[in-house]
């Protein structure tokens, strides 16, 4: 091995030209290899809307589970509970993400008529703990999303 000499002043322009040099050279190479990686990366599907919901709800009183059908922008009675779902969302089973999810708004009807917003907000089917209705007897879930469903629409009843 050849012995090395630095001499005082010389160390700092040799950094500074290697620094130079890497930074022309290796900026577009790494720019380069970015942009193909995003280019890769595929894109994420886009959620498919549905006319139906399917909810499912538990009568904490009498431990009785009831599953049905509402159309969206329709409003129905559960229990004390107005559901009124507003948008119903599938994606494709390949989807990481939530792949069944539903916005809507609950109200508490009281005896004398009136009603208080409970809920306002997402449901998501694969994970029914995440957004909740928080009700003292009632739960309510998201099962699926579907197209169709046996029960007329409401202008055909």
């Amino acid at each position: 091995m050849l012995p090395v000499t630095i001499r005082p002043g010389r160390l700092n322009k040799g950094i500074k030209g290697l620094r130079t040099f890497l930074h022309a050279m290796l900026r577009p190479l790494l720019t380069a290899a970015v942009l193909a990686c995003g280019i890769s990366v595929p894109a994420q599907a886009q959620p498919l809307a549905n006319p139906v919901a399917t909810f499912a709800g538990l009568d904490k009183i009498t431990g009785r589970i009831t599953r049905f059908d509402v159309y969206i922008d329709e409003t129905v009675l559960f229990g004390a509970l107005e559901i009124t779902p507003r948008a119903c969302y599938n994606r494709p089973a390949s989807d990481t993400l939530q792949r069944i999810s539903a916005f809507l708004e609950v109200n508490q009807m009281s005896l004398d008529g009136s009603d208080e917003r409970i809920f306002t907000g997402w449901m998501f089917a694969d994970s029914p703990a995440l957004n909740a209705v928080d009700h003292a007897v009632y739960d309510v879930w998201l099962i699926e999303c579907k197209t169709s469903t046996n029960v007329p629409p409401p202008d055909q009843r």
